[in-house]
């Protein structure tokens, strides 16, 4: 199981892309096409034609990292498909990558302190 740090940012993309590619050639596509370089401590996940696979492009510090998976009977929750990327975080990607609806994961709203008297 893949767990991210919570400080790691995440992009979606989402547009299918061709999974025979493999690390160097996604993590080119997120640079040249998407803006987004893996090798700069960015996340970025790719989806197949078929909903259910996934791939993750990620630079860990010593070596770029693919992770892959495919849903068994079933497929991911992805946001609809329209040119470019976008952002999720840590939590939204377990959900997804859990097969669990991700939309529905919010950040709790915080109000902002009051000051002190």
């Amino acid at each position: 199981m893949l767990t991210p740090p919570a400080s790691l940012m995440i992009y979606v993309a989402t547009q299918p892309v061709d999974f025979r590619k493999g690390a160097e050639g996604l993590a080119l596509l997120a640079k040249e096409t998407l803006g987004h370089d893996p090798m700069k401590g960015v996340a970025v996940v790719f989806r197949a034609k078929r909903a259910d696979r996934v791939k993750i492009v990620v630079w860990d510090g010593s070596g770029l990292v693919v992770y892959w998976k495919r849903l068994d009977g079933s497929g991911f929750k992805w946001p609809p498909i329209v040119a470019g990327v976008m952002r999720m975080n840590a939590a939204q990607l377990s959900a997804l990558l859990a097969g669990m609806d991700w939309t529905r994961m919010h950040a709790p709203r915080i109000p902002q302190p009051k000051a002190l008297a």
